[in-house]
């Protein structure tokens, strides 16, 4: 079993013991709060088994219909994900505004201010987990995984205060306005984990310091003239290189082969937790005007 694939049901198996012990203290209490936590654990446990066999699927070996592979899944998984965490946020902020008019009293602190306690350790060691399976994997679902329950310590923590408080001062409007405010933030936390799907999905160039340094790569090496129309893109799984590589006119097949093996080597190391696609083209001289004209539909003649 894959690193990230042990880390998504491993989130899920947590996500579901923190969602029973919250739900059950946040209906006995009338916490806002507490609710509020519970059912951002419910979609943690539904999304942590979504990510699994999205992983999954994008795992799977290429076939002739599909033959770049599903490693798209992940982008697509990171989307509904946080699509799901965004309308959370939203039914957070309505129970907050509805306690907040109605003015239902909390009970049973004590017990939810242990139950939150519980809930910051464990989330904590998870937090930590998943940071680390992210960092060696670099796979997009886990780190939006590790980004969600990043934001649900920040969340406990923030509960756990509102519940003090109101302890201390008998205030129920505390936890109104604690779980308002949770709601909004965790509705702005959702909109990287959207944000980073789509531009996958939307084949968004790779980071400009990567690309740098792929530039960087092939114009080092002695035997390259020059090279142009470079384009990156990434599944979240694989990273895709094209480009074009100008050579010697005279110079052999095999010999500009053997260049291009000793460049995409090179590229390849400068990101050792994702495969690498490269796709070379050989020039014998910089046709990059005539490319570009190409591309944009203008006739070579009027190039």
């Amino acid at each position: 079993m894959s690193p990230q694939k042990r880390a998504t049901i491993i989130a899920s198996v947590v996500a579901t013991i923190l969602t029973i012990v919250k739900f059950a203290i946040g209906v006995a209490s009338g916490s806002v709060a507490v609710l509020a936590s519970a059912i951002d654990s419910l979609l943690d446990t539904v999304i942590s088994v979504f990510n699994f066999f999205a992983i999954k699927k994008s795992e799977e070996k290429v076939t002739d219909r599909f033959q770049y592979g599903k490693g798209k899944v992940q982008a697509i998984a990171a989307v509904i994900e946080g699509t799901i965490i965004t309308l959370s946020g939203f039914y957070i902020i309505y129970e907050a505004i509805k306690k907040a008019i109605n003015g239902t009293e909390t009970t049973m602190l004590s017990p939810a201010i242990m139950v939150m306690i519980f809930s910051i350790a464990v989330t904590f060691l998870l937090v930590e987990y998943l940071m680390g399976v992210a960092k060696k994997t670099n796979n997009i679902v886990i780190k939006s995984d590790a980004l969600h329950y990043k934001t649900d310590l920040i969340s406990n923590g923030v509960i756990l205060l509102s519940l003090v408080l109101v302890y201390l001062t008998d205030w129920d409007i505390i936890d109104a306005i604690f779980g308002f405010g949770i709601g909004i933030y965790i509705i702005y936390s959702a909109y990287e984990i959207i944000e980073e799907g789509i531009f996958i999905l939307m084949d968004h160039a790779l980071d400009p310091e990567i690309v740098r340094e792929i530039e960087k790569k092939i114009d080092e090496h002695p035997l390259v003239t020059s090279h142009h129309w470079l384009k990156t893109r990434t599944d979240g799984s694989h990273n895709f290189v094209e480009f074009h590589l100008v050579l010697e006119p005279e110079m052999t097949l095999l010999e500009a082969h053997r260049i291009s093996d000793v460049i995409e080597e090179r590229i390849a190391k400068l990101d050792d937790t994702r495969r690498w696609i490269i796709t070379p083209h050989y020039d014998p001289y910089d046709d990059e005007d005539i490319n570009d004209a190409t591309r944009d539909g203008i006739p070579l003649g009027e190039a």
